[in-house]
C-alpha cells in the first residue's frame, strides 16, 4: 500500500472544496523528517492561507475538521504556524504490516493504468572491448526496466548496438592495413581495439561533431570504407560479419556477469535499410532540405542544422536514431521511450526528439542522463597506462576487493578459540562475485544520477555506511537469526501472527516497512534509483535500531516472539526484493 498517496487522495477530498485546484496542496503531504512530530505532516496551510486570506491555522483546523482519516491516523496536530502533523494508527499499522508480510509482492500494488516503455541503453560500439564508460548506463537502465516491470508496466528494452557506424570504416582501414595476423586469430576484438586506437592515432585532427576532416588522407579512407560498407561493397560486408560475432561474445560476457538481460539486441546495422526512405520521408514533409548536396534538418536561425545524409550519400547517426524511433513506435507501440546515455549526448537528444515529434512521434520521449564516473581525486577514471579501464578488468579488481573485505569479516566475527566455519570454494567465489559486484552496482545507483561520481573500492566496500556490502551484510545478518533459531521464516508468511508494536523501535520500523511502495513510486515517477537506496539505507538503519533493543529469540513472550521473527523476516525480504530491483543479489551467509 502507497499510505503517502492514500493520504494525498484524502487530502485532496478535504480541500475539494476550499480551492479550484486541489492538487498542489495535496501534494505537499510528506513523509516527516522527525518521527517525534509524526510519521506524516501536511504544510499546504500556509500556502492556502495566502490564497484564501485566513491566518494559516485556522486554515490548518478547517482542514482537519474536513479530513476522513479516523480509520488509519489519530487524531492530526496542529503545530507551529499551521503545520499539521500526522500519525499512523498503530492498530492500523500493525493490520497493514500482518498483511504486508502474507504478500508476494510485499504490498506493493500494480500501477494503473500500466503504461508501455521502451528503454534503450548500454549500447556499446562492438568493435571495442567495454569500458568503464558503459557501466553506468548499463547499470541504470536495468535497474529501471526492473523497477518499472516490477510496478506493473510493460518493458522493452532495446541494446542499440553501435555494429555499423563509422567505427567500422576505421576497423576495416585498420584491418585491410595495420593488422597482426597472428594477434587477430589468437584474440580478434582485443587485436581489433589496438588497430582502432592506432588508426585514430594516425589522424591528423578531428572534429567534435562528425569526427572528420576531409583534409586527412587517413580520416578520408576510413570515411571510405564506411560508405562502401553502408552501399553494400561485398569485401567489406564479409569482414563485418567475420568481426560480429567474436565482439558480440565479447559484451555478451560482460552482461551475463552483471545479470543484465535484453529484450531486443538490435543494432545500428540493423535500421541500414531503412535509411533512405526515412531521408525520403522528411524530404517529402518538408522536414529535410537539400544544402550543398547533403541533407539536413534545418534548427532554426543561429543553430546548427542536423546532417541526416552526407554529401557522398552515407547516412548518419541523426538518420539511424530517427529510424529507431520509427521502428520502435510502429513495432511496440509506446507510451514513452527512454534513452539511458550520459549528459554529454544532451544536445544531440533535444535535436533528435525535436526532429521525431516535427515528423509525428507522439510517444514520450526522455534523455535519462548521467553524470561521469571520476577517479578518487575526482579527475576522469583512468588505468595506470592513462588509458580509460575496460570493464571487466574494473569487475575483477572488486571481486578480488570483496574477497580480502568478506574473508576480514569472517575473521573478525569468529570468535576467540574457534576457526572460521568451512566453505567450499565454489561457494566462497558466489558469494565474492556476488558482494563485489553488488559493491560495484550500488556505488553508482546510490548517487543521484545527474552527477558525476567518484569511484572509490574502498570506500564502495564498506562494511558500514550505505553500502551494498553493508546492505547485503544486514541481510545476512538478519538470516542468521532464524538459522540460529532452527526458524524456517516461510511459515511465518502463511496465516502470520499477530503484529506487536509496543515498543518505539517496533512501531518505527513497522512504519519504515510500509513506505517500501512509496520509494518505488518515488524512483520511477523521476528515473532515479537512488530513492531505492535511500529508503533500503533508511531501513537498514531503523532496523538496527530494532535489532539492538528488541530480543527477538529471547523475546518474553511466544506471542512478542513470533511478531519480531515476522518483522525480521519481513525486513529481510523487503531488502531483497529491493536489492533486486537494483539488479544486486544477496547472500545468506558473511
Amino acid at each position: 500500500m502507497n499510505v503517502l498517496h492514500e493520504l494525498q487522495r484524502r487530502f485532496h477530498d478535504a480541500l475539494a472544496d476550499l480551492v479550484a485546484d486541489p492538487a498542489p496542496y495535496a501534494a505537499m503531504v510528506k513523509s516527516a523528517q522527525d518521527a517525534r512530530f509524526g510519521d506524516y505532516q501536511a504544510n499546504c496551510a500556509m500556502s492556502l492561507g495566502k490564497v484564501l486570506g485566513k491566518p494559516p491555522r485556522t486554515v490548518a483546523q478547517t482542514i482537519v475538521e474536513r479530513l476522513r482519516l479516523d480509520d488509519l491516523l489519530e487524531s492530526p496536530e496542529i503545530a507551529g504556524p499551521g503545520f499539521i502533523n500526522l500519525r499512523l494508527r498503530t492498530d492500523w499499522l500493525a493490520r497493514q504490516v500482518r498483511a504486508m508480510a502474507e504478500d508476494d509482492r510485499l504490498g506493493v500494488s500494480r500501477v494503473q493504468p500500466a503504461q508501455t516503455f521502451v528503454i534503450d541503453y548500454s549500447s556499446p560500439n562492438v568493435a571495442k572491448p567495454m569500458h568503464v564508460g558503459h557501466l553506468r548506463s548499463t547499470i541504470i537502465g536495468d535497474a529501471l526496466a526492473r523497477l518499472l516491470r516490477f510496478l506493473g508496466h510493460t518493458v522493452v528494452t532495446d541494446n542499440h548496438l553501435g555494429d555499423w557506424g563509422a567505427q567500422f570504416g576505421i576497423l576495416l582501414y585498420g584491418y585491410k592495413n595495420l593488422r597482426d595476423e597472428a594477434a587477430f586469430q589468437a584474440d580478434p576484438v582485443r587485436e581489433l581495439a589496438g588497430l582502432y586506437l592506432e588508426v585514430r592515432g594516425r589522424f591528423k585532427k578531428r572534429d567534435e561533431e562528425e569526427g572528420e576532416d576531409p583534409a586527412d588522407p587517413v580520416q578520408e579512407a576510413c570515411r571510405q570504407e564506411t560508405a562502401k560498407l553502408h552501399a553494400g561493397d561485398a569485401e567489406n560486408l564479409r569482414l563485418w560479419k567475420m568481426f560480429m560475432p567474436a565482439c558480440l561474445e565479447e559484451i555478451n560476457r560482460i552482461y551475463r556477469r552483471l545479470d543484465v538481460k535484453f529484450d531486443h539486441t538490435l543494432g545500428e546495422s540493423f535500421y541500414n535499410p531503412m535509411l533512405a526512405e526515412v531521408v525520403t520521408s522528411l524530404l517529402e514533409r518538408g522536414i529535410a532540405q537539400e544544402s550543398d548536396g547533403a541533407i539536413i534538418i534545418p534548427r532554426g536561425e543561429g543553430a546548427a542544422p542536423s546532417l541526416i545524409r552526407k554529401r557522398d550519400g552515407a547516412f548518419t547517426y541523426t538518420t539511424t536514431d530517427l529510424a529507431t524511433i520509427q521502428y520502435r513506435t510502429k513495432e511496440w507501440k509506446p507510451d514513452a521511450i527512454l534513452y539511458v546515455v550520459d549528459f554529454r549526448q544532451k544536445e544531440h537528444f533535444g535535436n533528435l526528439f525535436d526532429a521525431a515529434r516535427r515528423w509525428g512521434c507522439t510517444a514520450h520521449l526522455e534523455h535519462v542522463s548521467f553524470g561521469a564516473v571520476l577517479s578518487k581525486d575526482g579527475k576522469p577514471l583512468k588505468t595506470r597506462d592513462g588509458g580509460v579501464p575496460e570493464l571487466n578488468n574494473l569487475l575483477d579488481d572488486a571481486v578480488e576487493r570483496a574477497a580480502q573485505v568478506y574473508e576480514a569479516a569472517r575473521r573478525e566475527t569468529t570468535a576467540p578459540g574457534e576457526n572460521a566455519p568451512e566453505m567450499r570454494q565454489e561457494t566462497l567465489r558466489t558469494i565474492y562475485e556476488v558482494v563485489g559486484l553488488g559493491a560495484v552496482k550500488y556505488a553508482d545507483l546510490s548517487q543521484n544520477r545527474a552527477s558525476d561520481y567518484k569511484y572509490d573500492p574502498d570506500k564502495m566496500m564498506a562494511m558500514d555506511g550505505n553500502t551494498g556490502t553493508y546492505m547485503q551484510y544486514a541481510y545476512a545478518r538478519n538470516r542468521s537469526i532464524f538459522r540460529k533459531g532452527n526458524v524456517d521464516p516461510v511459515s511465518l508468511r502463511t496465516n502470520p501472527a499477530p503484529v506487536i508494536l509496543e515498543k518505539p523501535e517496533e512501531r518505527a520500523l513497522a512504519a519504515q516497512l510500509l513506505r517500501f511502495e512509496e520509494s518505488l513510486t518515488f524512483a520511477a515517477a523521476e528515473y532515479k534509483p537512488s530513492f531505492v537506496t535511500t529508503y533500503l539505507w533508511d531501513l537498514a538503519k531503523t532496523y538496527s535500531g530494532f535489532f539492538q533493543n528488541c530480543p527477538v529469540l529471547k523475546a518474553e513472550t511466544p506471542e512478542l516472539r513470533q511478531s519480531r521473527l515476522l518483522l525480521c523476516d519481513l525486513t529481510a525480504r523487503v531488502i531483497q526484493r529491493g536489492l533486486d530491483l537494483l539488479g544486486i543479489g544477496a547472500v545468506e551467509r558473511m
